[in-house]
């Protein structure tokens, strides 16, 4: 009898969990919906339609809501229950707004149809991270994940901006996959002016793709889904541990959320200074203000590059600006310096500030806790000042008769500080860059292939992988077998990956250097190099030719973009199948090398 009993518990509670899920494919029939609704021009006799469309979806959501805390096997967590009355709260008030079964007024910044579309969103984003999603890592494993995860973003993008109101007289679609891959693979490189080509709802669009392809999709899919449901199989936790170098496989949804949490922190303080940095009578209105704010400090904390106007940040209103370009180099810095070194640098921050109170409050010396700062961190953050440092002197001496020479000296230092920063895969240019010397276009160059830190959203080949094969280097100079640092060895793999990391990178880049010389005879081979190691870097930067290229050399640079992206290695790792682990060992010969 109680056998029976729960067997009919088990069924209806799964046919219940089942009945659930209906509302999630109302919501993305609904989200295709407002796709139609934004991205094309309505007649008034449609929105009626579109509009019921949107009501049905928000009070399904509703009782999906409610649903999910009647069964104890679908009851959300106890964490989730404010944000899930919140979204009750807002989907009320939209029904009572547009069905008008109550004679109750809603304030009227609530009767704007933004909130309409939110909650839609809002709707899809919670029936989304309710289901609960499995990845096999005999089926896929994280490279792959990840490699598909960017290319399924870059083709909805390259859509999203095909649509008639995303720009102002179409696009092809080459333009647009080249502008899509460009924003999630954060560069920065453009076939057409962000400015003037695209409507507002595409700048919507382009920095959307730009946040999600900085931080990956399946870091908010993930974290969300967790935070819904509580729960998630150890398969998927191995997989997101890979992907976001989560130091305990037990602490990759923690790192999730910090990663989550530190960025939108970072880039909502960057935006409020850069709108304090910039004078209003620059815009017409302060949405304006407000937008330009927001979209800069995204596009410099994720290194995209990306500008709402014509010519960047070189632009005459901006270029002398030296208080912004100093919040944007920031910016820049803390977006490619990694999330690790990011998370290490807080707790050092933190131990450092409690052991002072505790100094402060015992009144006698309080004892120091191991070191904090680990090799990782301070290996990235040596060759980093060093890179800054030096990028900025030869910048500085370089230019300083040339394109600094309309600054006065405190605005040459900066904009020099800024030149060095922005080459390691941001794109934001204060100078003409086709009007820099050829050492210093080399100089850029350089700085361009090394890139950004590891774990974070810029590209290049790291200043791990740099500092790694340097120090190698040293080693074998002075007779070491082994390669130390701090007082700790570098393991072998370390030292491997940097070297076919660097060597997978020439390669990448000789091949498209070599395919853009073919279909772009008339350019000349340093601007074709520069596009090149630009477009793999994933910073942005252009002598110029970018607008005027042919499809087949712009679908060269969407390869290139997308495999400075995700990485070469990665891409090879994807592609190949991993190797069983043998005991044995072969008997050694050394191989001459010069």
């Amino acid at each position: 009898m109680n056998h029976t009993l729960r067997s009919r518990k088990y069924k209806i509670g799964n046919s219940f969990r089942k009945l659930l899920r209906v509302p999630f494919w109302i919501s993305l029939i609904s989200i295709l919906v407002f796709i139609y609704d934004i991205g094309y021009p309505q007649q008034t006799s449609e929105l009626e339609y579109l509009y019921f469309i949107y009501l049905v979806t928000i009070i399904a959501g509703c009782f999906s809501l409610l649903g999910r805390y009647i069964l104890k096997h679908t009851r959300p967590r106890l964490k989730s229950w404010p944000f899930d009355l919140l979204l009750l709260i807002i989907y009320l008030c939209m029904i009572i707004e547009y069905t008008g079964i109550t004679s109750i007024v809603l304030p009227v910044f609530l009767q704007n149809s933004f909130w309409l579309y939110f909650a839609i969103f809002l709707v899809f984003s919670r029936e989304f991270s309710a289901l609960n999603i499995n990845f096999k890592r005999t089926v896929i494993n994280p490279a792959q994940l990840f490699i598909f995860s960017f290319l399924i973003i870059i083709i909805i993008g390259g859509f999203l901006l095909m649509l008639p109101n995303a720009t102002y007289s179409g696009i092809s679609f080459v333009d647009a996959m080249f502008t899509s891959t460009s924003a999630v693979c954060v560069t920065g490189l453009i076939v057409q002016d962000t400015a003037t080509y695209f409507t507002e709802f595409g700048q919507i669009i382009i920095i959307l793709l730009i946040q999600i392809g900085g931080l990956g999709i399946m870091t908010f899919a993930s974290y969300f889904s967790y935070f819904f449901t509580g729960s998630s199989s150890y398969e998927n936790q191995i997989i997101l541990h890979e992907m976001t170098n989560s130091e305990k496989v037990a602490e990759v949804f923690s790192t999730l959320k910090r990663i989550i949490l530190i960025t939108f922190a970072i880039e909502a303080f960057g935006a409020f200074l850069i709108y304090e940095s910039i004078d209003q009578s620059l815009f017409q209105f302060q949405s304006d203000h407000i937008f330009f704010s927001i979209f800069h400090s995204i596009s410099a904390f994720c290194n995209a590059g990306f500008s709402t106007l014509t010519n960047n940040l070189y632009d005459t209103s901006f270029r002398f600006n030296y208080s912004l370009q100093i919040i944007i180099a920031l910016l820049i810095i803390f977006g490619g310096i990694g999330f690790p070194i990011l998370f290490n640098l807080l707790k050092y921050i933190g131990q450092k500030i409690k052991f002072f109170f505790l100094r402060f409050i015992k009144k006698r010396r309080v004892r120091s806790s191991p070191r904090i700062i680990n090799v990782n961190s301070r290996i990235v953050l040596i060759t980093t000042f060093w890179l800054l440092l030096l990028g900025t002197a030869l910048f500085f001496i370089l230019e300083y008769y040339n394109t600094l020479n309309e600054h006065n000296f405190g605005g040459k230092l900066i904009v020099s500080f800024f030149s060095a920063v922005t080459p390691r895969t941001a794109g934001f240019n204060v100078v003409d860059t086709s009007a820099l010397n050829i050492a210093t276009i080399l100089l850029v160059m350089l700085l361009m292939w090394i890139g950004a830190s590891p774990a974070s959203t810029g590209g290049g080949i790291k200043t791990s992988s740099l500092a790694v094969a340097w120090l190698n280097i040293l080693s074998i100079a002075r007779g070491k077998q082994r390669m130390e640092v701090f007082k700790r060895e570098i393991s072998s793999v370390s030292i491997h990956r940097a070297f076919a990391v660097i060597i997978l990178s020439i390669f990448v880049i000789f091949l498209s250097i070599s395919f853009l010389s073919i279909f772009e005879p008339d350019k000349g081979i340093l601007n074709i190099a520069f596009e090149c190691i630009s477009a793999f870097g994933t910073v942005g930067l252009s002598t110029g030719i970018t607008p005027h290229l042919c499809g087949a050399s712009k679908m060269v640079l969407i390869f290139t973009m997308f495999i400075g992206r995700v990485n070469m290695l990665t891409i090879l790792i994807a592609l190949f199948k991993k190797s069983t682990t043998w005991v044995g060992r072969y008997p050694s010969e050394s191989i001459l090398i010069n």
